[in-house]
């Protein structure tokens, strides 16, 4: 039965007082309340209950511990972006990395540091350097990175983007002064950012620092002034080089068909004058041997025919006419090939003929017998 109903004990739960005494005292509850705190936080509490006045009830001291509360709560949100990646530390120490999105960290336990590893960040270094034959020409190299690993980047490397410089100029000496400069400007540049970049990532995975590397870009490499002059005649030296070379294939692309054409040719003509003389020869041994058939039937005909034909054949090719005189045994000889030069009129030779003009031919005795004929003529 509650202590304020009929037949209760009357007692008081806050005070301790009987029901005769009234209802409780807040601004007694609250100064005993005070006063607990005090003794617990090592102060002094007051005696006198004016001491009591103007402190803070226990309601609004809950509700601003409620309130303390939700904003201790409310501040441990955070937000990460797309491009970046949380790091979470728990008392100094690594604990996790979050990824996008809203999370909630416990303040004052946890911190929470926020690294953009989408950002593209670049490093140039421009410096002379010395190639592997000794001469010095001035490279300009530019590096675009990010951030690969957030915890390596953080606690791996005091300062990575420094340890970055650093080792771009290492890498990049040491592949300078492995090649030579007519090497360097002869297009071996593409394989100096190759080695370069190789390198360098070697260089940065085996540091830790975190970072990746996205281009590596060589501008153009100036000699100093001393040189200037020597440099752009070299460079000049292998322009022309890179001409003359591109006009002497062009030539030889022209030239090359050309001769395999005419290699074809000549090998056809000589196959077809091959098959000609077999064919000659084929017909040649085919006539003696017919010749020789007839010769064995009628030996006479067959060597008088021979002797006609072979006497023809070597006169055919003069344009002399050797003519026999009628009634004597001398032969009259007509120079036709020198007649032909005279366009007036001809004479015959003092051979005890008559003189002819007009032409040989119109009033020239009448031979007996034609022993040969002259060039184109017929027996």
């Amino acid at each position: 039965m509650a202590w304020n109903e009929p037949g209760g004990d009357k007692r008081d739960p806050w005070g301790g007082r009987g029901g005769s005494e009234g209802p409780p005292d807040l601004d007694e509850m609250a100064r005993k309340l005070r006063e607990k705190l005090n003794k617990f936080m090592g102060g002094r509490g007051g005696s006198g209950k004016g001491s009591g006045t103007g402190s803070g009830n226990p309601f609004s001291l809950s509700l601003i511990g409620i309130l303390l509360l939700v904003v201790w709560v409310l501040s441990g949100i955070y937000i990460i972006d797309p491009a970046e990646r949380g790091v979470v530390l728990r008392l100094g120490a690594f604990n996790s990395i979050t990824g996008p999105g809203p999370h909630w960290y416990p303040r004052f336990i946890d911190t929470v540091e926020k690294v953009n590893v989408d950002q593209l960040r670049t490093v140039s270094h421009r410096a002379k350097m010395l190639t592997q034959d000794e001469n010095i020409i001035q490279v300009e190299l530019a590096v675009q990175y990010r951030i690969k690993d957030a915890r390596d980047y953080l606690f791996q490397t005091r300062d990575p983007d420094y340890t970055l410089q650093e080792a771009t100029e290492s890498a990049l000496r040491e592949v300078i002064g492995a090649i030579s400069m007519d090497e360097f400007l002869s297009g071996g540049r593409a394989s100096i950012v190759a080695q370069t970049e190789t390198l360098l990532q070697t260089i940065l995975d085996r540091y830790q620092t975190g970072l990746i590397l996205t281009s590596v870009n060589l501008q153009e490499p100036q000699p100093p002034e001393e040189v200037q002059g020597a440099f752009e005649d070299a460079i000049k030296a292998q322009e022309d080089e890179v001409r003359f070379r591109n006009q002497a294939e062009a030539y030889a692309r022209d030239i090359l068909p050309k001769a395999r054409g005419d290699a074809t040719r000549l090998r056809e003509q000589a196959g077809a004058y091959r098959e000609q003389v077999i064919a000659r020869a084929e017909g040649e041994t085919s006539r003696f041997l017919q010749t020789l058939e007839e010769y064995k039937k009628a030996p006479e005909v067959t060597r008088k025919r021979l002797y006609l034909e072979t006497m023809e054949t070597v006169l055919a090719n003069t344009s002399k006419v050797i003519m026999q005189a009628e009634g004597g045994n001398n032969l009259m000889y007509i120079p036709l090939d020198k007649l032909m030069e005279k366009s007036s009129g001809y004479s015959l030779p003092s051979a005890g003929g008559p003189q002819v003009r007009g032409g040989p031919a119109e009033e020239a005795p009448a031979p007996r017998r034609r022993s040969a004929t002259r060039e184109g003529g017929t027996r």
